[in-house]
């Protein structure tokens, strides 16, 4: 069993990692869950801050992190490779978006969750917005995270 503790989590520039970072996605999203390709790599990856989480030196997980307005950014892309699932490696992942996006002064994360993730979101301080709705043919929600604005 993989110990969370030993994945390292980086921020990475994505043209120099976009091989990891599109090999991991395309295994989850385009084989997995069938999305359609140009859903998933919709051209904003290069306006993203990307993390790639490393087992061993090889990369397991990924998410962007995008700016959708001055003080909001948007969670998208956390995959996790099958064999990698259940250890804390998501969950490390979303940490260190949280943390990033603190550091850089955000005052809020947006995230579509699919639904079965709604806990892990949620156990990191996530909240529920609305309604479910259906997005690349999979159920989810929006959800926020909302920083403490310090006066």
């Amino acid at each position: 069993m993989l110990a969370a503790t030993s994945c390292q989590i980086r921020w990475v520039d994505y043209s120099t990692c976009q091989a990891a970072i599109r090999q991991i996605r395309d295994r989850v999203f385009i084989q997995e869950q069938q999305i359609d390709p140009e859903l998933e790599f919709d051209g904003l990856d290069p306006h993203a801050q990307h993390a790639l989480a490393d087992y061993h030196h090889q990369a397991v997980g990924t998410l962007r992190l995008r700016a959708i307005a001055p003080e909001t950014l948007k969670l998208e892309r956390l995959a996790v490779l099958p064999p990698y699932r259940g250890q804390g490696i998501g969950r490390q992942l979303v940490q260190a978006a949280i943390a990033q996006a603190q550091h850089h002064h955000y005052h809020q994360i947006v995230l579509h969750s699919q639904q079965y993730i709604v806990p892990l979101y949620a156990q990191l301080g996530f909240q529920i917005q609305g309604e479910p709705f259906v997005e690349a043919n999979i159920p989810h929600v929006k959800m926020t995270y909302e920083f403490k604005v310090q006066s």
